[in-house]
């Protein structure tokens, strides 16, 4: 567990460089789990580490987030997020990758719910998303799982419910990708935040131990 007292920047380069990326995978990245009485549980990505992802690193993203939400035993429906709606700005570079990014995706796991590009809310409400687009694969779905165009928007996010909603519990950052289980916190994470990562990571690290075994 590192962070509280590195700037992730030099943290991050050290994993990548001495404990190695996942076999299959060019990248990792990481989730926030936001825990909330109104919307339950939703996974946020990614929040630390790939600044402008391109629509190939947003694909491995995707792919990266549905195995970890699994992981927390639940099944993942995934919302692309832009500030268009499935191919409405067909002249922005964020929204156009994200398009891009669940075609491919649609054609390579056709059994995913995975759907966009789409904005925030709508991706959120599920009775208007599907009542303006009765077409996408994840009608009658509630999602869970966000991906955000960038880091900007996608810590953005988290810090501002952080700041701004009292009974909204935030989760991570949780590594997603990496060979070995080494997870990081924010530079102003309280014992609590430290804690919930730790577990975590043990988690992580005895789940690897195990598939190793086998």
């Amino acid at each position: 567990i590192t962070g509280v007292h590195t700037t992730y920047n030099y943290t991050v380069k050290a994993a990548r460089d001495v404990v190695g990326i996942r076999p299959g995978y060019k990248n990792f990245a990481t989730m926030h789990i936001i825990n909330s009485r109104a919307k339950g549980t939703t996974f946020i990505a990614d929040t630390m580490i790939n600044s402008n992802p391109s629509t190939e690193d947003l694909v491995e993203l995707a792919e990266l987030c549905k195995d970890n939400v699994i992981w927390f035993n639940q099944k993942p429906c995934i919302a692309m997020v832009s500030h268009s709606n499935f191919g409405s700005d067909h002249k922005s570079e964020e929204a156009v990758k994200m398009h891009k990014a669940v075609e491919i995706l649609h054609a390579k796991y056709p059994e995913m719910l995975v759907d966009g590009e789409i904005e925030l809310d709508y991706a959120l409400n599920m009775k208007v998303r599907d009542e303006r687009w009765p077409f996408t694969k994840i009608k009658g779905q509630k999602v869970n799982t966000l991906i955000f165009p960038n880091l900007s928007s996608a810590r953005s996010s988290y810090k501002m419910l952080k700041s701004m909603q009292d009974n909204v519990e935030i989760i991570g950052p949780i590594q997603m990708g990496l060979n070995k289980s080494i997870h990081f916190v924010d530079l102003e994470s309280s014992v609590h935040d430290i804690l919930d990562v730790t577990a975590i990571a043990v988690m992580d690290a005895f789940i690897k131990k195990e598939t190793a075994a086998k």
